[in-house]
């Protein structure tokens, strides 16, 4: 199997301008090395959000220009991508990642442990997925749902090679974020690639946030192989299918005879 490559791409957010986060994304692909597997965007990447009535017209349906958009961007730059949005599904809204592959295929999570004021105004998930990815069959999971370690362990028994964790982590927590992204790779004896939301969210009428940032590849041992801090900057890993088969034959959790 080759070496796959993942990119984080940690960015500021726009919040309730779909137009210009488009934008942003367009401008970090085009920056990529050429030999970039997947690129990973933020939570909420391509809306932004408030806990208000304000995040629906922001919101994003499916079968928008949108992320027909995202989707042509993943097939000209011959990569995949993982972002981000709040969903409008018509009878609830949703916070979902979308996976596009680079020959468009898709596929959607919407998270299922609702932090704080989204419960106000977003309906939770209630699927696990996983997807096929250049890093092997990878879970997605987004922010809070690091929390619980049943989500983990269910991966753990689809003997997922990968999650990959979209997040906007407030700032004063940041340790937290990254110490939950070290612990759901070493307990479930995978690779972790979290790409969190960098900058300030200050809004009119809302509570002003300073976001973590902190994206980090988290190796299968719970090191941390390469991380950043808050800079708005893309984080560049190989992620060796040697060191995934290594850490497994070392710690056998996974394996029913253990």
């Amino acid at each position: 199997m080759p070496t796959p490559t993942v990119a984080a791409c940690q960015t500021d957010v726009a919040d309730l301008d779909p137009a210009a986060n488009l934008a942003t994304v367009g401008e970090r692909l085009a920056a990529l090395d050429a030999r970039v597997d997947v690129a990973l965007f933020p939570e909420y990447a391509l809306t932004g959000f408030v806990a208000d009535d304000r995040v629906y017209d922001a919101a994003l349906a499916r079968d928008g220009d949108e992320l027909d958009r995202l989707a042509a961007s993943a097939a000209d730059y011959g990569v995949s991508l993982l972002a981000g949005f709040v969903e409008d599904a018509g009878d609830d809204y949703y916070n979902t990642v979308v996976y596009v592959d680079s020959d468009g295929e898709r596929a959607y999570y919407r998270k299922r442990n609702l932090w704080s004021g989204e419960a106000d105004v977003l309906a939770a998930g209630d699927e696990a997925v996983t997807v096929e990815t250049p890093v092997g069959e990878t879970g997605l999971v987004t922010c809070y749902d690091l929390n619980f370690v049943d989500v983990s362990a269910a991966f753990a028994r689809d003997r997922a090679d990968a999650l990959f964790v979209v997040g906007a982590w407030p700032g004063e927590h940041s340790e937290n974020w990254r110490l939950l992204l070290r612990a759901r790779a070493l307990d479930g004896v995978r690779w972790v690639v979290g790409c969190g939301r960098t900058g300030r969210r200050d809004l009119p009428d809302a509570r002003a946030v300073d976001y973590a940032g902190k994206s980090a590849v988290v190796r299968p041992d719970g090191a941390v192989s390469a991380a950043l801090n808050r800079d708005e900057r893309t984080l560049v890993a190989d992620l060796d299918p040697d060191v995934l088969a290594e850490q497994r034959a070392f710690i056998p959790v996974l394996s029913k005879d253990a």
